[in-house]
């Protein structure tokens, strides 16, 4: 969750942060492999991973376009760049860059790009979506998945149910903001500027995990050190008692099971008229 002022930051990001990101990174692989399925990436095909983090979806996309094909990630954090090299290979390069500046990459490059849960976080969403507009082909397909604020996730609602118990209530909105985008919102930037054929679904995804804290690692992780940056450490750890008893009841044989809701929209970039 993002700081008090609503603004997010890329300073709190800690190597720790992100090896244990890298560590975790299996509950946002299998959210990714649900948005490039969709996509149909073929062998032979460039494809733009845009909020790349540690590399490990690009790296099973890398899989999909073979030896003749190409990915290129990217993410602002430059910790997660780091550990993401590691999976580089012939056709699989990473770099730090954000998605509203690509302007290392040239006109019509990218036969497919993807941000798998990151969209929630660019500011210039509008700046974003037309540099993507710019690199991708005629023709070339868009993808990304994201948080919808009219279906929080469990564990979202569990935390601000938590803020409220350790007595915090008169800071839970600005400790707990909404990010993210409706089927709406999503329409209009997408149409705004310049695809087509746009469409989406709203998916609850089952995470399992083994306990509180575990989650809790998770969600600092994911997102880079913007976590309850509004409370003190005392407060933080009030919240963190009252939300590792609330989330108990989510308790199966498997670990704590909660569900997560992610938009899954797709459009296209209009192919060139002859």
């Amino acid at each position: 969750m993002p700081q008090s002022d609503g603004a997010i930051s890329l300073d709190h990001d800690t190597p720790e942060l992100a090896r244990s990101y890298d560590d975790a990174g299996l509950v946002q692989f299998r959210h990714g492999k649900f948005l490039v399925g969709p996509l149909a990436i073929r062998s032979g095909e460039h494809v733009l991973d845009i909020g790349a983090g540690t590399g490990r979806l690009a790296e099973f996309v890398a899989g999909l376009v073979g030896a003749d094909g190409r990915v290129s990630g990217i993410d602002p954090l430059a910790g997660r760049i780091e550990i993401a090299r590691l999976r580089q290979a012939d056709n699989l390069q990473f770099d730090t860059g954000r998605a509203e500046d690509l302007s290392r990459f040239h006109d019509t490059q990218f036969d497919a790009v993807y941000l798998n849960s990151v969209f929630h976080w660019i500011a210039d969403k509008d700046r974003a979506l037309r540099e993507i507009h710019r690199v991708l082909k005629p023709g070339g397909r868009l993808g990304l998945n994201v948080q919808d604020p009219s279906r929080p996730h469990q564990s979202r609602v569990l935390l601000r149910q938590a803020i409220v118990e350790a007595g915090l209530a008169d800071r839970r909105q600005e400790s707990n903001p909404v990010l993210g985008s409706t089927d709406a919102e999503l329409s209009a930037l997408f149409t705004a500027n310049g695809f087509n054929d746009y469409r989406s679904e709203l998916r609850a995804l089952v995470d399992i995990h083994d306990d509180a804290d575990s989650l809790l690692r998770w969600s600092e992780a994911s997102a880079f050190g913007n976590f309850l940056e509004a409370f003190s450490p005392s407060e933080r750890t009030l919240v963190r008692q009252a939300f590792a008893r609330l989330v108990e009841d989510k308790r199966t044989p498997e670990g704590l099971s909660l569900e997560r809701y992610l938009r899954f929209a797709f459009a296209r970039k209009a192919p060139t008229v002859d």
